[in-house]
């Protein structure tokens, strides 16, 4: 990661000086300020279909701050489940899902809490019926990989720490209008279910892999089989 970034956070308001400590703990990565290094993804976040927002911009320092990046091809999608299946509150029913959830938090928690800045995937709303389903076993690993690509949610940098609050200077504050910027945010999370929706009703490969094949055969997070995420 670049020693200084210019990242956007989408909101209703301007905020100069964002403040530790406050905000959603049910966001993907838990308590954090949550940031974008796309100025038009900010925009579409900052905007509802009732109120327009702000794209806050703010130069990040990240010089002597630990930086965890799920994306830079250490981690697999499995580490990045876990960490959303922590954080994120969904409704997970069956015996079949609660022991898989179970056996990916046990197996392929990554150690997170402790970094100041997280650098990872995107997941929004429409993402978690399809995590649902991998973990009732209706959908493989694969398709659970290729979900992840093809709903174009982008990445989000996380500020975690107090410290990396610390790092940011705000720079200034653009408009966002909800009349421009909100039909763009309905296009690419409708997209995003309408690829979803194609993968779901892909038929699989035989020998395709699906989470009870993970639990059987006791799958850790060092298998070869795991492929890890790169993001560009």
């Amino acid at each position: 990661m670049k020693k200084t970034l210019l990242i956007y956070h989408g909101s209703q308001m301007i905020i100069e000086r964002p403040t530790f400590g406050k905000g959603n703990t049910n966001n993907d990565y838990g308590l954090g300020f949550y940031c974008t290094e796309t100025l038009e993804l900010a925009k579409e976040w900052a905007c509802s279909s009732e109120t327009s927002g702000y794209a806050n911009i703010y130069k990040l320092d990240t010089d002597g701050l630990s930086v965890l990046c799920l994306s830079d091809g250490n981690y697999n999608i499995l580490n990045w489940l876990s960490i959303l299946l922590e954080n994120r509150k969904f409704r997970i029913s069956g015996d079949i899902a609660i022991r898989a959830k179970e056996y990916i938090s046990k197996k392929f928690m990554p150690e997170y809490q402790s970094y100041d800045i997280i650098k990872g995937y995107r997941a929004d709303d429409s993402y978690f019926s399809f995590a649902a389903a991998f973990l009732n076993n209706t959908i493989s690993l694969a398709q659970l990989e290729r979900a992840m690509i093809l709903g174009k949610l982008g990445e989000q940098i996380v500020a975690k720490s107090e410290k990396s609050f610390n790092s940011l200077s705000y720079i200034e504050s653009m408009s966002a209008d909800k009349k421009l910027y909100y039909p763009k945010k309905l296009a690419r999370d409708n997209g995003a279910r309408e690829e979803f929706r194609k993968e779901k009703s892909r038929t699989a490969i035989e020998n395709e892999i699906y989470i009870l094949d993970i639990i059987r055969e006791r799958w850790d997070n060092d298998d070869a089989r795991l492929q890890r995420i790169v993001l560009g």
